[in-house]
């Protein structure tokens, strides 16, 4: 499955829901301003520059100067003054810099466990708009081995995935030919080896995973551990990534829905790279967890 029958990116989330508080607040306020509290005009002699810097203010703040007060106003006005600024902040930083995701399955173990917040860049591949992700500046492209959260393609049109975002290793990039046979992967006919660990010992949600084989996958300068199940192959494929998509897959090759299952992760649903745990908790809060991941 490709781009063409993937559903709109476009889904009511917090990014989504955030804009639309921001554009509502600036219409109230200013609707306020120019209806029933308007500004009094300074002179002309400073008009131009001062003018346009006093339009900026407000358009991050919600007022013309700093000494402006909303008291006398509507409580609606009041709340969105107050609000903007912070609210602006979120967005601007969640849009364009960093966004917190949390880790709901067993997908990505051993590497990321269920319960693990994490934050993703917005700017490693390129500045994109945010809600509709679409990229304006592009710094450079995935590559094997990242770890990437992006938008579910939903090709199948279920309404529970509709807008529901995911996180994969990408392991084929446009042009690769991708095969997975008896767990052994390959990548343009190269054999990718592993480094044999001890068994795996799962906690709290993983638990069940106690026993699965712990391997290092070394996939070219991302290496990154996986978790295979001892008494069964996980499912095999063998494709060649079409242009402007991505073949992923989760680390816990038996434990995860990816582009064996589904298909391929278009570019345009890239939302950024994940690079770092910031919490946990699943059954409880584990300190130590926090600045793991790469």
């Amino acid at each position: 499955m490709t781009l063409e029958n993937a559903s709109p990116f476009f889904a009511w989330d917090v990014s989504s829901y955030l804009a639309l508080f921001l554009v509502t607040a600036f219409l109230i306020v200013s609707l306020d301003h120019l209806l029933f509290n308007k500004p009094v005009k300074e002179g002309q002699s400073n008009s131009n520059k001062k003018g346009f810097l006093k339009l900026i203010y407000f358009a991050a703040f919600l007022r013309f100067n700093k000494s402006e007060k909303y008291l006398n106003r509507p409580k609606i006005v009041q709340w969105s003054a107050e609000f903007f600024p912070v609210l602006l902040l979120v967005f601007v930083l969640r849009g364009f810099v960093v966004e917190p995701f949390r880790i709901p399955s067993n997908s990505m173990m051993p590497t990321l466990l269920t319960g693990d917040f994490i934050l993703v860049s917005k700017f490693d591949y390129g500045i994109s708009i945010p809600i509709l992700n679409k990229k304006i500046i592009e710094f450079k492209k995935p590559q094997r081995g990242d770890v990437i959260v992006f938008r579910y393609p939903n090709y199948e049109k279920n309404a529970k995935y509709q807008g529901a975002d995911f996180i994969k290793r990408v392991i084929g990039v446009a042009g690769d030919e991708v095969i997975y046979h008896e767990d052994q992967l390959q990548v343009n006919g190269e054999k990718i080896n592993h480094t044999d660990y001890a068994n795996y010992q799962g906690v709290e949600s993983g638990s069940e995973m106690t026993g699965f084989k712990h391997k290092r996958e070394l996939l070219e300068n991302n290496p990154h551990d996986i978790l295979l199940d001892p008494n069964r192959h996980s499912k095999g494929i063998k494709v060649v990534v079409p242009a402007g998509h991505y073949f992923v897959m989760g680390d816990n090759r038996a434990r995860s829905s990816d582009s064996r299952f589904w298909g391929f992760v278009p570019e345009e649903y890239i939302i950024g790279r994940a690079f770092g745990i910031w919490m946990h908790y699943d059954d409880s809060l584990k300190l130590n967890r926090i600045g793991g991941f790469d």
